[in-house]
């Protein structure tokens, strides 16, 4: 694994962690290689690139049972590749007809559609954490209470690294008590 492998495993450990992850819940993942590499956006993807960010992720992802949601481009809608049997565990997403492919969905997600199991592809997702590797915008995809979480690791290769958790909502005014 080269440095970028290991940065991924490192920030997607610490997410986990910090978020409190369980098995069966969801981390979104929107990556742009051209910025990893130190290119602009969507101009020079890498599948190699890819394929070892997402070696990394499912290498900390998989024991956990934690299921990846790999965003696509805005070609796509920022549609996501996401396992099959996440359809019957959150039965609200919907599959949608499309096939990623690197210039047109991103490197990334066509890798997913390459190793998982059985990829399908959903329009929209409610994820509990996420992981936005060069400014891919993932917040249409997190649950409703975003909150950032600043990871020892800032940068994937040349790419910023942001990331976020979820909390539920507090409601209920100034008698209510929360955990």
């Amino acid at each position: 694994m080269t440095g970028i492998g290991a940065q991924v495993t490192a920030a997607a450990t610490e997410l986990l962690q910090v978020a409190n992850l369980q098995a069966e819940q969801i981390l979104v993942v929107g990556c742009s290689t051209s910025e990893v590499i130190g290119a602009v956006i969507g101009t020079k993807g890498s599948e190699a690139v890819a394929e070892e960010i997402l070696t990394a992720l499912r290498s900390v992802t998989s024991p956990k049972g934690v299921y990846l949601a790999i965003q696509c481009c805005e070609h796509l809608n920022r549609a996501l590749v996401v396992e099959g049997e996440l359809l019957r565990l959150h039965r609200e997403l919907e599959e949608v007809s499309v096939r990623p492919v690197a210039k047109a969905g991103g490197s990334l997600s066509a890798q997913a559609m390459e190793h998982f199991s059985r990829p399908v592809v959903v329009e929209a997702i409610r994820a509990h954490a996420g992981l936005d590797i060069g400014e891919t915008l993932i917040g249409m995809h997190l649950r409703a209470v975003a909150v950032p979480v600043r990871l020892a690791i800032r940068q994937i290769g040349e790419a910023r690294l942001t990331a976020a958790r979820t909390r539920p909502k507090l409601i209920g005014g100034e008698r209510a008590c929360y955990r």
